[in-house]
């Protein structure tokens, strides 16, 4: 069985003070039964690094340029991240892809610099609320996969996250059902592109409004094997809830 993987994602949200978030968990969550992940802002790697010690919570960054290093004021390798302390990066999430104008081309390179640097890539798909009406889901999701992931993708080098876009923030939520029918398709291009071994391997993560209310269900679906969770990863006591879920559904 694939091993779960419970992933926080803090946005621009963070300040030294919030390192305290990270002593509560790792207290709450000595021997964890799944992996947990927080992605801080960059400039907390390094100190959460520190902070956590040997506890075996992963972290990671939420971009990372193409580029090893140069002439690019304001980014960071995945070198950078690397060095601070980082073992993952988020690439292609929803907000970046539409604030900044992200293509998949443009995370394919980024996954190809994750991997260059020996970080796994948490590669971000997802469909719009029209694209969801108009019944365009799979079609799009198929699109961004198959367009954001390099050749030679492996379980420790990729993991794929789910973002229905309509979903995040806004406490709606897909239907069990139609979450299982994205992650079901999104397993079966990852197993027809990548073989069974490398693609039944990748873990797929759903990310969209996942709360400690509603953690256990959406880890009962067939394909879902954690969560990016976004707000509710800020506190300890919010994404220790969303943890226990994920345990349990792994049992």
């Amino acid at each position: 069985m694939r091993r779960g993987l419970a992933a926080g994602n803090w946005k621009m949200n963070g300040l030294a003070a919030s390192l305290a978030e990270i002593d509560a968990l790792t207290e709450a969550f000595p021997a964890p039964g799944c992996d947990i992940l927080i992605c801080p802002p960059a400039t907390l790697i390094a100190q959460m690094n520190w902070k956590k010690g040997q506890h075996p919570l992963a972290l990671g960054g939420q971009d990372c340029h193409a580029g090893a290093s140069g002439a690019h004021t304001g980014d960071i390798a995945a070198e950078m991240l690397k060095d601070a302390g980082a073992t993952y990066v988020i690439l292609g999430h929803s907000e970046r892809r539409a604030d900044h104008g992200e293509t998949d081309a443009a995370v394919r390179a980024k996954t190809e610099a994750a991997w260059r640097a020996g970080l796994t890539a948490i590669v971000c798909i997802g469909e719009t609320l029209e694209e969801r009406e108009t019944g365009r889901t799979l079609d799009v999701v198929g699109t961004q996969l198959a367009g954001s992931i390099p050749n030679g993708a492996t379980p420790e080098r990729l993991v794929v996250a789910y973002e229905p876009v309509w979903a995040i923030g806004t406490g709606k939520v897909p239907t069990l059902e139609q979450i299982g029918e994205v992650h079901a398709a999104i397993r079966s291009a990852l197993n027809a592109r990548f073989g069974a071994a490398a693609g039944g391997g990748v873990r797929i993560l759903y990310g969209g409004s996942v709360k400690p209310s509603n953690a256990a269900e959406i880890f009962a679906v067939a394909d879902v094997d954690g969560a990016l969770v976004g707000g509710a990863s800020l506190k300890a006591t919010d994404f220790g809830g969303i943890i226990a879920a994920l345990e349990g559904a792994r049992g």
